[in-house]
């Protein structure tokens, strides 16, 4: 039985290991936490309206369920050409026939960083930002800034979705407390129009959301640095903030920066159609870790990653019984999500046909909620998985 080594464990690495046994490969996956997380319903943890443990998926029951082996430990070290990845802990792994890097990325570091937190960071900092929610509500008042950045050398590192996801549930939280008045809501990103990528259709009902909830926005002013009491732009104006939450975008994971794999100018795995690592045999790069090609709209998104995920295990496959029946991602590529506001939600639809938001009013909400219990399950094989999904 051929071994398969996968470095991660979020969606890229697990769907990898999950759809990887179902061809019966040896399959050991790495991963740094024993739990998998679900990202997207990690907005309303801030909100307290799910709690911590509700979106964690315990690393053990996904290998009970699958029959994958877990190795929890960092990656200190990707030695391509030598077939060694050294753990943090100081073991060698070299004996796999296939290796599959779903490391996920690292985050660009403006300067004064660390006076901000991240709903796209650690896991725990959702649990810090309900921290820092709970002390402004306490004492009534307060002004909250909500923003994300840009990496001028990969567009598709960008994640601005979840930042307007918490800021217009937060807004519905104040709201249901009676002391929406009493704050102050601000959104700020370097681009002229954020959001650019969902469509123009969607900009503009992104503008109504905006006027609807009475968010101040700050737009096409590049960020300087962060203090603890507010934004610094490139023209030293500043945006006084009690807190602000701001997801960095996305920049190459440092373990493959600092090893011999190919990269683009982000330090993303440069990697062809079929997920394969240029210049490598039997290596694939699959999510966020991966330099994703085509139109300037494309998103590193979960849905992109499990199908590159679900892909590789096929063609894996596939090389392994001598077929050339493989299948690429870059006819999948699209942006979907359902982008919730706590009251309803809105579904975002886009790829090189059409674009389009679609108002979801209350249902919405229960969507994407029923989209979270359908994630656990079918990722436990309690429920049965829907096709592309």
């Amino acid at each position: 039985m051929k071994k398969v080594l996968v470095l991660g464990g979020g969606f890229a690495g697990v769907e990898s290991a999950i759809y990887l046994r179902k061809n019966n490969f040896d399959v050991t996956l790495v991963s740094d936490r024993d739990f998998f997380y679900i990202y997207p319903t990690s907005i309303w943890v801030p909100t307290g309206e799910t709690k911590f443990k509700d979106i964690c998926i315990s690393l053990i029951d996904l290998q009970k369920a699958h029959g994958f082996g877990i190795i929890i430990d960092g990656v200190a070290a990707i030695e391509a050409q030598k077939h060694l990845i050294t753990l943090k802990s100081g073991r060698v792994i070299g004996d796999y026939d296939y290796l599959i890097i779903a490391l996920g990325a690292s985050k660009m570091k403006p300067q004064g960083v660390e006076h901000t937190l991240s709903i796209c960071g650690l896991p725990q900092q959702s649990l810090l930002i309900k921290d820092r929610l709970d002390e402004l509500i306490k004492k009534g008042s307060g002004k909250i800034a909500f923003g994300f950045g840009g990496n001028p050398n990969d567009t598709s590192a960008v994640r601005g979705g979840p930042g307007f996801e918490l800021l217009f549930n937060v807004h519905n939280m104040l709201k249901k407390k009676g002391i929406r008045d009493n704050f102050e809501l601000d959104f700020f990103a370097p681009m002229e129009k954020p959001g650019a990528r969902m469509g123009e259709k969607a900009l503009k009902m992104m503008d109504i959301f905006f006027e609807r909830t009475k968010v101040t926005k700050h737009f096409g002013k590049k960020i300087k640095a962060f203090e603890n009491d507010g934004v610094i732009f490139e023209d030293d104006s500043k945006l006084q903030s009690d807190f602000t939450m701001f997801i960095p975008a996305g920049d190459g994971h440092e373990v493959v920066k600092n090893s011999d794999l190919p990269q683009n100018a982000a330090g993303f795995v440069k990697i062809n159609d079929l997920c394969e690592v240029d210049g490598f045999e039997n290596i694939y790069a699959v999510g966020d870790a991966a330099a994703i090609e085509g139109p300037e709209w494309r998103a590193k998104q979960g849905h992109i990653a499990e199908v590159m995920a679900r892909n590789t295990a096929h063609n894996i496959n596939e090389k392994e019984n001598g077929s050339e029946n493989k299948k690429g991602y870059q006819e999948h590529l699209n942006i979907l999500c359902v982008m919730d506001s706590g009251d309803g939600a809105a579904f975002v639809y886009r790829d090189d046909k059409k674009a389009s938001m679609i108002p979801l009013p209350i249902i919405g909400h229960w969507l994407k909620k029923g989209w979270g219990k359908y994630c656990r399950l079918s990722k436990l094989g309690l429920i049965p998985r829907i096709p592309g999904m």
